[in-house]
């Protein structure tokens, strides 16, 4: 797998990283065919894993931990997050930072994470949602900063709410963090506008979240899908959202380039952009495994695909359902 450098931290991470949330989120997952895809992706050259407490309630952490405990020969990177205490996702521009991450939980929640992981220190620690009217208030800044100095998290980021690439350009203007995970795929573009120039000015790491778009981007999805009760995507894909959605994933189907696949042209899309250090596909199955790590080896898309999809760029606004 072909690396890149982690913005500041000066990080060698894969550039296709390991997103952890349906382990733990969604219907379907089994522990250890988790643990086989999750040992399978560092046999492949994956070095860079996304989680968080809130992904059944530390249930994902603590298979990152059992992963990295068995590869002690490998540097292995474990990012994650804090929930908003008021569990609240997203968070409301009235949010007060007291009610989301007041500095006594901050630090709490960064201690159950390390219980989590076994680990003596957190390498990327970050906040799961964000406010950007929160930028100056000094109590997260001295929480986190205290955190570093007593050598338990080694670098900082901001998780940004999602269709809100916006909400956080103030708070990387601070020089306090380190890194940002945004929604980036060939729907959602607008990254591009002012966070990647800024993550470049300033050498911030950038995590591209949501390559699939929740699965719509993977062309399996139907106007008629359905998912199971407790499911995330059932409240997600809404008729409103999944109609559109699927209209738009169809569309893109006659644009696969021959011996490709839906997936993996939408990861080749992500990887065309220099200013994302890493990508993190939700990989459940050896068989999502190997495919997506593949998306790394191949060669770069066509020009003219590119400039194609970059046409199928989808502005929307955050509503009830989008969460």
């Amino acid at each position: 797998m072909k690396q890149r450098t982690f913005g500041r931290t000066g990080w060698p991470v894969g550039e296709i990283g390991y997103g952890m949330w349906g382990m733990a989120g969604w219907t379907g997952s089994d522990d250890a065919e988790s643990l086989e895809s999750l040992q399978l992706s560092v046999d492949l050259g994956c070095n860079f894993f996304d989680t968080a407490w809130a992904y059944g309630d530390g249930h994902s952490e603590r298979l990152l931990g059992r992963l990295i405990r068995q590869n002690p020969d490998r540097t292995l990177y474990a990012a994650t997050k804090i929930p908003p205490k008021n569990r609240q996702w997203p968070t409301r521009r009235s949010s007060t930072l007291d009610e989301v991450f007041p500095p006594d939980y901050i630090r709490e929640y960064a201690e159950r994470s390390l219980k989590n992981l076994d680990r003596p220190y957190i390498d990327l620690l970050q906040f799961h949602v964000w406010e950007d009217s929160w930028a100056d208030d000094d109590r997260w800044q001295r929480a986190m900063d205290d955190l570093r100095r007593e050598g338990l998290v080694h670098a900082v980021g901001v998780s940004i709410n999602r269709w809100e690439p916006w909400n956080a350009l103030r708070t990387l203007r601070t020089g306090l963090v380190d890194a940002v995970q945004v929604i980036y795929n060939i729907f959602d573009q607008a990254p591009e506008d002012e966070l990647f120039p800024l993550c470049r000015e300033l050498g911030i790491g950038v995590i591209a979240r949501v390559p699939f778009d929740e699965g719509s981007l993977t062309g399996t999805l139907t106007k008629d899908t359905r998912f199971p009760k407790g499911d995330w995507r059932g409240t997600y894909f809404v008729p409103e959202n999944l109609i559109p959605t699927v209209e738009r994933a169809d569309a893109l189907k006659p644009l696969v380039p021959s011996g490709s696949s839906m997936p993996d042209m939408a990861l080749r899309f992500i990887l065309a952009n220099p200013d994302v250090s890493v990508v993190i596909p939700g990989m459940r199955k050896p068989a999502h495994v190997r495919s997506n790590v593949a998306a790394s080896d191949a060669a770069p898309l066509a020009p003219a695909l590119l400039a194609e999809l970059k046409k199928r760029r989808w502005d929307r606004e955050p509503s009830e359902w989008s969460q």
